[in-house]
């Protein structure tokens, strides 16, 4: 059984691989060496009734979020990895830290990467987020780009506090291998927060923002060179003016 202290500062289970970033300790993984630990880390769950390892991220707002808001800070310093989504991170972590960033791991990227490995590997996936017409299209999408991809179920993010035992029941019951939490922050953070002991035989969680709109076709990712000069976000604002506001 791995031992995490839930609701403070402490994580028995975090290892070195991280670096110190507006105080968070962000994963210097990139992203095959990140797809290949949730595979190791789900074959390993498999039959055992231990904890999901849990792996979220953060980007500039996210950072600043937390610097804010020190009960967003204690969610996030709950997870086992925090990916670096941004690549501003990547370049600040070259000026301020011996051991730099290799690259941003952006989960819109990062899961196809980890689709693959499991397709190979005979992992499941189930994603919990977005409306139920963006949900079924994410998971329409991925089973056309990967057709062995196992998929143990969906659920779309639109349920009452009152429902949310039963679903949390449900995929427990189901123990996919890969639990895809698309809800935004910090909600997807709260959510794994409150369930996290209840999903005890599911391999992997990864907290996803708005994945499921990009794999639906709802939203569309920047051109290359604006992800590789850092200026993603300002698409994503022009995409979402909301983001403005929050």
């Amino acid at each position: 059984m791995r031992l995490i202290t839930r609701g403070s500062e402490v994580n028995e289970n975090k290892d070195d691989n991280s670096v110190r970033l507006g105080g968070l300790p962000i994963s210097t993984r990139n992203m095959i060496e990140s797809a290949e630990n949730f595979a190791t880390w789900a074959l390993e769950a498999r039959g055992r009734k231990q904890l999901p390892y849990y792996s979220t991220s953060a980007n500039g707002q996210v950072i600043s979020m937390a610097s804010q808001d020190k009960a967003f800070m204690r969610l996030l310093l709950e997870a086992d990895e925090i990916h670096p989504d941004g690549m501003p991170m990547v370049h600040i972590s070259r000026l301020l830290t011996k051991t730099p960033l290799q690259e941003r791991v952006a989960t819109t990227d990062f899961v196809h990467i980890v689709a693959k490995e499991a397709q190979k590997l005979g992992l499941s996936f189930y994603f919990l987020g977005g409306t139920p017409e963006v949900n079924r299209r994410a998971v329409d999408s991925m089973r056309e780009k990967y057709p062995a991809l196992v998929f143990s179920g969906s659920r779309d993010g639109y349920f009452s506090e009152e429902q949310e035992p039963i679903i949390v029941e449900e995929i427990a019951k189901l123990k996919p291998d890969i639990l895809w939490i698309g809800m935004g922050v910090p909600r997807e953070q709260a959510f794994v927060s409150r369930n996290i002991d209840k999903l005890v035989g599911v391999g992997v969680i990864k907290t996803s923002g708005g994945l499921f709109d990009f794999l639906s076709g709802k939203n569309q990712r920047a051109p290359v060179w604006l992800q590789k000069v850092g200026l993603e976000w300002v698409y994503r604002i022009i995409q979402e003016p909301r983001r403005l506001v929050l």
